[in-house]
């Protein structure tokens, strides 16, 4: 994993602590955070990174409130804390 990576990983974790237990965010958010300005270029890395998340149990992603793997699923995620 490289340092963009890894940033967009601790976002996504920083993002959630922030939030109530029970809120979810958007992959974007994480990549606006890295970077204000070109962070359409990092969706497919912040999504990646939800998908690491998810892998190793800290985070879920969810499409229309069920859990989904985000490397198949289509349009826009959420990403949470397991339930």
């Amino acid at each position: 994993m490289d340092d963009v990576g890894a940033r967009l990983e601790r976002s996504i974790e920083d993002l959630l602590d922030r939030r109530r237990p029970e809120a979810s965010i958007c992959p974007s958010e994480a990549a606006r955070a890295v970077d204000p300005e070109g962070w359409r270029e990092l969706m497919p890395e912040a999504r990646a990174a939800a998908g690491r998340l998810a892998a190793a149990g800290s985070v879920e992603v969810t499409q229309a409130g069920q859990v989904v793997e985000v490397a198949t699923a289509p349009g826009p995620v959420r990403v949470r804390r397991p339930r």
